[in-house]
């Protein structure tokens, strides 16, 4: 009882909103997020055909939240790229899981168990990033909430929203997958976390912001993890949103969708596999139709 109340919850949280991220939670972040690149259909053949495309996807995967809250803010986009470090860091990251030999370094990171422990580590990266983006624009804003909102969401999701212009790089145009239409885990956690944190800035939220971000960070870390441990593309919000929108808005969000997507706008169909583009089934002939091929059918005979 002693330890535990020598290492107060409060204290603990603090102390855990002061670890850098640089460069070992930076460093998880971007190997899942260029992991989830090489995911993408065609995204191999890409880094053979054309390197600088495939590391300007990747560098968009890395760092497109901030390039999205940049704009956002009036800041320019490519102030990000200032940081040298951190763009060595993500290049590095990117060569070695596309051009490693032997695919050594993609199959060590793609290892469930090792995989796991980055993806939880990415998390706390998502959750600090909302964070600043929330303290960021309240420096401009003071009263702007849904600027606030806005900038701590494309903060936490920015990768996922701007997907269909990195598919774009890549020759592939999917509007379908417009993660806005269909919002992935993820993209709807960073969302609410934005509207938290926007809450907690503004003081309408009792809580103290390294409080805050020690229990979201748990919540997202815990949903990931299993999400991804058990294969699963389905949302611990949807059971909520299953009772509250259809009384707000007459039906659940987002529908009844046939896509489901992970944080980096990675489409999958309704049983979980990578979504693919079904022929068009043939039009059901008429009767008229049917008819005149009876007719020839029974014409033949007859000769």
């Amino acid at each position: 009882m002693e330890l535990l109340s020598a290492l107060s919850l409060g204290e603990l949280a603090l102390s855990f909103s002061r670890v850098p991220l640089f460069p070992v939670f930076d460093l998880s972040y971007f190997i899942v997020s260029i992991l989830y690149l090489k995911y993408e259909p065609g995204a191999v053949e890409l880094s053979r055909r054309s390197p600088v495309a495939s590391w300007i996807c990747a560098m968009l995967y890395c760092f497109g939240s901030y390039i999205l809250a940049d704009l956002l803010l009036g800041e320019a986009p490519i102030d990000y790229f200032s940081n040298n470090s951190s763009i060595l860091l993500a290049s590095a990251v990117w060569y070695m899981i596309f051009f490693c030999p032997m695919n050594l370094f993609y199959k060590c990171i793609s290892f469930l168990p090792v995989k796991l422990i980055f993806v939880a580590m990415k998390e706390v990266v998502r959750v600090r990033k909302i964070a600043v983006g929330i303290h960021h624009a309240h420096h401009h804003y003071h009263h702007g909430w849904f600027i606030m909102i806005a900038t701590g969401w494309v903060k936490g999701s920015g990768v996922a929203l701007m997907s269909n212009f990195e598919q774009l790089l890549r020759g592939v145009w999917k509007p379908e997958t417009n993660e806005i239409l269909h919002m992935s885990f993820p993209t709807k956690a960073s969302l609410y976390g934005a509207i938290l944190f926007t809450l907690q800035q503004t003081r309408w939220l009792p809580i103290s912001k390294a409080n805050l971000i020690f229990f979201c960070t748990l919540f997202m870390v815990s949903c990931k993890v299993f999400l991804t441990a058990t294969h699963s593309h389905a949302s611990p919000f949807d059971t909520i949103e299953g009772f509250i929108c259809p009384v707000l808005f007459g039906s659940a969000w987002g529908g009844p969708g046939d896509h489901q997507h992970d944080d980096d706008g990675f489409s999958h169909d309704a049983q979980g596999g990578p979504s693919s583009f079904h022929a068009p089934q043939p039009p059901a002939k008429s009767k008229e139709e049917l008819n005149e091929g009876s007719r020839k059918r029974k014409a033949k005979k007859a000769e």
